[in-house]
Formats: structure tokens, sequence, C-alpha cells
């Protein structure tokens, strides 16, 4: 049996990566001063953050039902299963969309939607998990049965060096912005368990929020996951618009834990839905259990 497998864009799988790794990638639409684009199709990272640093309006959405089935129809044609992994239920509608998609007749049986929780890195590490189930025989439903097993397994941390772009999306308000402005705070946030971003430590310097993200990386390691030397997760980093910054916070990282799983450390970029809220300088790490089916 040949599985396929699919995500959104909010997994920072570009569409030359994800043919690389065989994972179908469903661009997520935005609105830019009520222009519609598509990540990684007809707007660079470069053109994006100059219209975020000119104030631009922006808007996110999900990807349209039509997209979606686009590419479980291609796929469909050379395989007999797919598996797709979209951006967390709790940043988005994407997972409920998709869900409904695959109760269609045509899709019944044959496409199958875990919710993952991630976003970002482990999006994207979840979406290669089920590549490699996949390769060891397993069907759209075990991999799905799997990925929901491990969906609380994962843990990311981003830090903030601007509050304007959380104050734009509504997700503090223009006094707490205010505040946070005057006093220098760098918020640094996680995605919780439900998968939903929160507050988990406020900080001052850069130098703070790499540690704040190291900590907490650290006590995830230690607790939920029982495994402080990392033998059994990856590390990876994500950035908005800063590439030198994540390398140099990988290396960082290799020293922290030398008996990671896997000597990589992969950095990729934030999707651009995740990086509007963000905004420069973004920088954030994660830790993503393998699961015990590829031990």
């Amino acid at each position: 049996m040949k599985i396929g497998v699919s995500t959104d864009s909010g997994s920072g799988i570009t569409q030359a990566e994800g043919q690389e790794l065989g994972i179908r990638v469903v661009p997520m639409p935005f609105r830019i001063d009520g222009t519609e684009y598509y990540e990684d199709i007809n707007i660079t990272r470069e053109e994006f953050f100059e219209k975020l640093a000119r104030d631009c309006d922006v808007a996110t959405s999900q990807p349209s039902p039509e997209d979606i089935m686009n590419v479980w129809d291609a796929l469909l044609e050379e395989c007999d299963q797919v598996v797709h992994i979209p951006l967390t239920s709790g940043l988005s509608g994407s997972t409920q969309t998709a869900m409904m998609l695959a109760q269609d007749e045509k899709y019944e049986g044959r496409v199958f939607v875990p919710d993952d929780r991630g976003v970002s890195v482990t999006q994207r590490q979840m979406a290669v998990y089920a590549v490699e189930l996949a390769k060891k025989g397993f069907d759209g439903q075990a991999i799905c049965d799997i990925i929901n097993r491990d969906a609380d397994k994962n843990q990311i941390y981003i830090g903030v060096d601007t509050l304007k772009y959380l104050k734009k999306g509504g997700r503090i308000t223009p006094m707490a912005a205010a505040i946070g402005t005057l006093l220098h705070i760098k918020p640094v946030l996680g995605i919780t368990n439900g998968g939903k971003l929160d507050s988990y430590m406020k900080v001052r310097t850069t130098k703070q929020v790499r540690d704040s993200i190291v900590k907490g990386l650290k006590a995830e390691l230690e607790g939920r996951l029982q495994d402080p030397e990392m033998k059994n997760c990856v590390v990876a980093v994500a950035y908005t618009d800063n590439p030198e910054q994540a390398h140099d916070f990988a290396e960082e990282l290799r020293a922290e834990f030398p008996n990671r799983l896997d000597a990589e450390i992969v950095v990729r970029p934030l999707s651009l839905l995740i990086s509007c809220h963000i905004g420069q300088n973004g920088l954030g790490a994660a830790v993503i259990e393998r699961p015990e089916e590829l031990k």
C-alpha cells in the first residue's frame, strides 16, 4: 500500500523542500492591504517583511477546501491513502476543515487527518515522521492514530523581539503593549499541550530570550518527556527573518544537548502565517519526541 503525506505551509516546509521530503504542501493564504498572497507562491519572505515593516494591513486565513482537495486528488492518483497534517487546531480552523472534508464519500477511508497540535518545526517533524512510518508499512489509519497519540510529545518556544505585532493581531491589549515596550519586555511564547499559543516568560534582552528557551526545553525534557539527555528527541530551531541568529542559536543548542538523538539540528524559517504575529528577529526552538514505532 502506498501512502501519500501532505501538510500546509504552516509547517514552514517550502514547495521545493516538500518535493525533496516527499510531502505535498498546501499553501496558506493571507491578505496584505486587500491583496491575496500565497506563501512561497507569489510573495518572497523578503517582500513580506518589507511590507510588514511598512505597517501594511496583514490578515491571515486557512486554505480553501478546493486547494486542500486538489492536493489530495493529485496524491490519490498515485497513492492508495493520504495522511494530511495541518496546522494545530489551537491556532487555526484548518484541522477542523480538513477533518470535515475527509468525511466526504470519495475520501472516506482514504484520507486521514490527525491533530498533531504542532506549528512550524514541530508540525514539519510530524509530517516527516508520517513519511517514515509509511515507509515502514503503516497504513493511513495507523499513522493517524500514532500522530494523535504523540500530539503532546513536542514543545516549541518562540521569543518575540517587539510587542508591536502581537498588539496588531489582538493577542495583547494596546495598554499592555505600551507598558511592555516602555519596560523593554520581550515575551517568550510557548505552544501549550492543547496546541494554543500562550505566554511562557517575560525577559528584556536577546540573551535572556535564548536562555529562557533553553530553560523551557530542559524543563520539558526532564519533566513531561522524561528524556533529559534528548536521546529519543530531536531539537529544531525556527526564526522569522534572521537566519544568522538562528544558526548561532543552533550551535548553542549543540553544546547544551551533546547526546541528542539526531546530530543534525534542523533550522527553518517560521511560516509567514506565524511570522506576521511575531515580527522581526523572532527566534524559537522545539523538541519533538520520536514515535516508538520508529525506534
